[in-house]
């Protein structure tokens, strides 16, 4: 059921898909399937015409493409590409390499967080069911490297049979709706001490004995 999964590497797709209208274009198509590109600029937020032109640079660099016509043809549809893609900093990447990487992990970050602050916005509205079954989770564990690395794969194989595209409207039970699960496994990097504060606190205006301020003329 799984995939290949694709690395991606250049540059210039990676700047191309880092664009916030870009990504909620894929997650539209994502979550939904085939769409015109008049239907995927409401959820954006932009105008058909720049939809249109979005919706152009993702098929360049091979993340949308052509999906089969609907009703009389008339309409151009995309769908979201048939592949999955990884992106990960390496040591030997060039500097334009990673700021490119840099860049893609940060607007993912910036759309995954964006989504949770919407749902908990909305949450208390959400039928007792729903609300119950919501996780906004944080935990602290302790395990090596290949430790870390397994237990990313075995989540990746317990969420894969529940992923839209493995899974349709028409095959889910009942009352199924679109979800989302946000996995982030990483070794926590020390944090940098701020020091012990000073008797002012930092607050501006506040003179201490000894500052060169206190000194008058004579």
């Amino acid at each position: 059921m799984t995939g290949e999964i694709s690395a991606l590497s250049d540059p210039k797709a990676m700047r191309a898909l880092a664009h916030p209208a870009r990504l909620a274009i894929l997650q539209r198509l994502g979550s939904h399937g085939s769409a015109t590109a008049t239907e995927v600029a409401e959820g954006a937020g932009i105008t058909p015409s720049a939809a249109s032109y979005h919706l152009r640079m993702l098929a360049k660099y091979g993340f949308v493409e052509d999906a089969p016509p609907r009703g009389d043809g008339r309409e151009r549809l995309w769908k979201s590409a048939e592949r999955k893609f990884s992106v990960g900093i390496e040591p030997e990447d060039q500097p334009e390499v990673r700021a490119a990487k840099q860049m893609l992990i940060e607007a993912f970050r910036r759309a995954a967080n964006e989504e949770a602050e919407r749902s908990l916005q909305t949450v208390e509205r959400e039928p007792d069911e729903w609300r119950d079954a919501i996780t906004f989770g944080r935990h602290r564990i302790r395990v090596d490297a290949r430790e870390l690395a397994w237990l990313n794969q075995e989540i990746e194989k317990l969420i894969e049979p529940y992923l839209v595209r493995n899974r349709s409207a028409e095959t889910a039970p009942e009352g199924a709706r679109v979800s989302e699960v946000q996995v982030n496994l990483f070794p926590t990097p020390p944090r940098t001490k701020p020091g012990l504060p000073t008797e002012d606190h930092g607050f501006p205006g506040v003179r201490r004995e000894g500052d060169i301020s206190d000194m008058s003329e004579e």
